[in-house]
């Protein structure tokens, strides 16, 4: 504004940096006018390359509409070389250089497609300013008008478009180096500084360009490296001396051209592949890679490949070969053999201006290729022929070791064998593992071998690998051998047959009945030995065997009940030995099953029960038990003995089932104590068992619930066993010479006076407690004359389970040593002492019935025979001494059944 000059006008598209510059020239000066559409310039001068490539972008136009909304179309006068597309960027159709450029101008037109009105304007392609005609200038665009339109708007007459500047790098020229002059045609009449900013000039990495702020010379102040920075962009400024903003900044593009300084670099120093053994020519083994740091657009960057050598030159030198653009690394020749070269070493040189050995740069890596091994050897025995021994019935032994020998590589699927028995065992009593270490066949028995029915084995046997053989290869006669075995005659154990062996018999058989000949068999037959018999096992000692016959025979009663007869089987063992060296034997089981026989009485159960005074209902459930089986147990009846008589008195048995009874209490009311009834079992077998069981009923006072409140006073009261017993039969050996008085005092019990129970055994329901109830007073059972007279108590309290606390009776003093004459009359004295106390037994008190002193002249009790009395004696007076002698009177006075 205010003066003339030329309007430099720049255009940078958005994917591509600027490559040529359009020089507007306008004429006249004045004011700007109104807007009005059309080309922004009539002729537009454009500097294109030296050479631009198809769809390259040359140029633009502008075009003003001045926002009238319409389509506009461009169109190009040369439409072989050129596209205008609408936004008036001008591309190349095909490859041009200066040579091809047109000569005459280039018209563009611009056509409104709603009223079809058009303008158009002229473009002047012209080279680039040569750098050697001196230094090149670049010019801002300048402000010109028109003469014809003073006071109107400027128009803008042709538009400047700035091409980028070229720098090769690592240049060795001197510095500063001179690029281009930055001017401005306003520099005529005033004076200007000029400044550029950027990364490379104000901005990191600052220093590398510097403009002189009068001159506008822009120069480079060192060597530049492409690798680092490829190209910089500039703005240029022009100012005052004010530092008013005379021009419009310009950009200016810096691009730095490559040169051949960077060799070739493999990713990998050392590279490895492989390939099997036996490979066609043309197979693909692996690929080797070089980069390189210099343009890959330029021969600086396009690598070569070639292999340098190879080693081992064998079969051939050239086994390989390389595709020299990408590297890629094939077999070229046939005879690869991994038992002959396992392994080749290649030189591989990458080479770049694409592999020219003048000009490039070359660098060298290690290719290693491994010949992998494939299954072109078979296993191969080391001999035809292999023997082996083993004793017969072994199993688990190791007989032969078959080698074999196989080019393969070790410790691989085509190295290690598998061995097949392909003849010779039918019956499969061989195999052969291999051992995975030696790769050795192992011979090994399996099943027992008998020599008896076959004394050698001839065994073919196969070796092959875990994997099949390459095609083409095929097993040869040493993969197949012989395997001769000798089976060892060894001494055998007998055995019995059948074991175990089983008999069916009917218990109850009497001693040395013959059950069975149980004999074992010699599988050695061609040894002359022979067998011995001899019990092993027999739990309850009933059989016997005959070392030379086999034969067994009982030595005792079979019995089905004996608790070493399980669910009716007896099982025994046997031993059978032979004389062979070193002797051997064999065991057998004998079993016997038991038919049961009706050998067993019946028996009440339970044995012991509880009721109450007045018993609420008055019955006791009871079974029986019988040891026999079916027939031979229940159904059972039950019924009460005839004695004493009190028990049908008393008491009544009903039968409910086969097995079950209720007995019932016929009176209202019973008192305390415990009492033994009676009841006569029979059981339903072939030949009926019958049996007295007793049932001891303790009779007790019970609380609401029913339950005994007097237990322990019961518990309290019984005798031990072993001293009534004791008592039983020093009375039974006195009463033989005296007979005592048959008359008793009466007591005052609910039974009659014969019937008294007193003296029964009774049932505590415990074991006796601890220390405290074992402090016995043992001198009272040595010094009997020493026991402390006491009052009597009261007579009418009987049967009642509590210990009165009244004091113990006074007993009668005796002599310290009595006469052995006179021991009838000392027992009847202490008999009718007890007779007349009131706490007299079933109460646990101590007392004395007799004393032998220090000595006795006496017999001993074992003595005591019955037989010597022989069977007229009369027992009946027994049944004269009360309860307490009936028992033995039942016992001795009895008759034959």
């Amino acid at each position: 504004e205010g003066g003339g000059g030329i309007v430099t006008l720049t255009h940078s598209l958005p994917s591509h940096p600027p490559v040529l510059s359009l020089q507007i020239a306008t004429e006249g000066r004045g004011t700007l006018p109104l807007c009005r559409p059309g080309f922004s310039e009539d002729v537009y001068v454009a500097v294109v390359p030296e050479s631009a490539e198809k769809g390259q972008p040359l140029f633009n136009v502008k075009f003003v509409n001045c926002g009238r909304g319409g389509l506009v179309r461009f169109e190009c006068s040369n439409p072989f070389d050129f596209r205008i597309e609408a936004d008036g960027v001008v591309y190349a159709l095909r490859p041009l250089t200066l040579s091809t450029l047109p000569t005459v101008p280039l018209v563009i037109v611009a056509r409104d497609e709603t009223n079809q009105q058009q303008w158009q304007t002229q473009v002047r392609l012209t080279p680039p300013v040569a750098q050697s005609q001196g230094l090149q200038e670049i010019w801002f665009p300048s402000r010109q008008t028109d003469s014809s339109s003073i006071g109107q708007l400027k128009r803008m007459k042709r538009d400047w478009v700035i091409p980028p500047i070229n720098v090769p790098e690592n240049s060795r020229g001197e510095f500063p180096q001179d690029l281009v002059r930055i001017r401005s045609d306003n520099d005529k009449n005033r004076s200007l500084r000029y400044s550029v900013t950027g990364p490379g000039a104000d901005q990191p990495p600052t220093g590398i360009f510097i403009i002189h702020p009068i001159s506008g010379e822009l120069s480079v102040m060192k060597p530049l490296d492409r690798e680092h920075i490829s190209n910089f962009h500039l703005r240029a400024h022009a100012v005052d001396l004010n530092g008013n903003q005379v021009e419009s900044p310009i950009d200016i593009v810096i691009n730095v051209i490559d040169m051949n300084d960077n060799r070739p670099e493999f990713i990998h120093q050392i590279w490895n592949g492989s390939v099997p053994e036996g490979s066609k020519p043309g197979t693909f083994v692996m690929t080797v890679t070089s980069v390189d740091k210099d343009d890959p657009k330029t021969a600086n960057g396009m690598l070569r490949y070639k292999i340098g050598s190879q080693n081992p030159e064998s079969p051939t030198s050239n086994m390989f070969t390389i595709n020299n653009k990408t590297g890629d690394i094939i077999t070229v020749a046939a005879g690869l053999d991994r038992e002959k070269v396992p392994q080749y070493t290649l030189i591989i040189q990458a080479t770049d201006m694409e592999g020219n050995p003048m000009y490039g740069l070359s660098n060298t890596a290690t290719a290693v290729i491994r010949v992998t091994d494939i299954n072109d050897n078979p296993p191969e025995f080391t001999a035809e022929m292999f023997f082996g021994e083993v004793p017969e019935n072994r199993v688990n032994v190791i007989v032969a070791n078959l080698t074999v020998t196989d080019k393969d590589q070790p410790n691989t699927l085509a190295w290690k064998a598998v061995y097949k028995i392909t003849g010779g065992d039918p019956t499969g009593r061989f195999s052969v593992p291999t051992d995975p270490t030696t790769n050795e066949g192992l011979v090994t028995v399996v099943k027992p071998i008998d020599y008896e029915i076959s004394r050698t084995y001839m065994l073919t046997v196969v070796a092959v690998n875990e994997v099949s053989l390459a095609r083409g290869i095929h097993s040869p006669r040493q993969s197949t051998a012989t395997v001769s075995i000798r089976v060892i005659d060894v001494n055998e154990s007998p055995y019995f047959d059948p074991n175990p062996k089983l008999i069916k018999l009917e218990e109850g058989m009497l001693a040395e009945s013959t059950l069975t000949t149980f004999t074992a068999q010699d599988p050695d037959r061609f040894m002359q030995q022979s067998i011995r018999y001899t019990r092993l096992s027999d739990p309850a000692n009933w059989l016997r065997i005959d070392a030379n016959t086999g034969r067994i025979t009982t030595i005792a009663v079979l019995d089905r009940e004996s608790p070493y007869v399980k669910d009716n089987m007896y099982s025994a063992t046997f031993l059978a030995s032979d004389n062979g060296v070193p002797p051997a034997s064999g065991t057998g089981t004998l079993q016997i099953s038991l038919l049961d026989i009706n050998d067993n009485a019946p028996h009440v159960y339970p044995q012991e029960t509880e009721m109450c005074k007045k018993p609420e209902p008055n019955g006791i459930n009871i079974t029986a038990l019988d040891g026999d089986l079916n027939p031979n147990a229940g159904p059972f009846a039950f019924e009460l003995a005839n004695r004493p008589s009190d028990v049908r008195r008393n008491w009544t048995i009903t039968r409910l089932s086969g097995d079950y009874a209720l007995l019932s209490l016929k009176i209202g009311f019973l008192e305390s104590g415990i009492y033994e009834i009676p009841i006569i079992i029979t059981d339903s077998g072939n030949l009926p068992m019958s049996n007295t069981s007793y049932l001891r009923v303790k009779v007790c006072q019970c609380d609401h619930n029913g339950d005994c409140t007097d237990q322990q006073h019961i518990i309290a009261a019984g005798l031990g066993t072993g001293a009534i017993i004791l008592l039983c039969f020093v009375i039974w050996d006195l009463s033989l010479s005296h007979r005592r008085d048959k008359e008793r005092q009466a007591k005052q019990l609910l039974i009659d006076p014969e019937d008294d129970v007193r003296d029964n055994i009774l049932k505590y329901d415990e074991e006796g407690g601890g220390e405290e109830d074992q402090d016995y007073d043992l001198s009272q059972l040595q010094q009997p004359d020493t026991i402390e007279p006491d009052t009597i108590k009261p007579v009418g309290i009987r049967r009642m389970d509590e210990r009165p606390l009244h004091p113990e009776p006074q007993y009668p003093i005796r002599s310290a040593a009595p006469h052995p004459g006179d021991i009838g009359d000392f027992i009847n004295e202490g008999l009718k002492a007890a007779d007349n106390d009131p706490t007299a037994p079933p109460y646990d008190s101590l007392l004395v019935f007799d004393y032998e002193g220090s000595g006795s002249t006496a017999g001993s009790l074992s003595s005591l025979n019955s037989s010597s009395s022989g069977g007229d004696q009369d027992y009946d007076y027994l049944n004269d001494w009360g309860p307490r002698f009936r028992k033995l009177a039942d016992m001795y006075g009895g008759s034959d059944d």
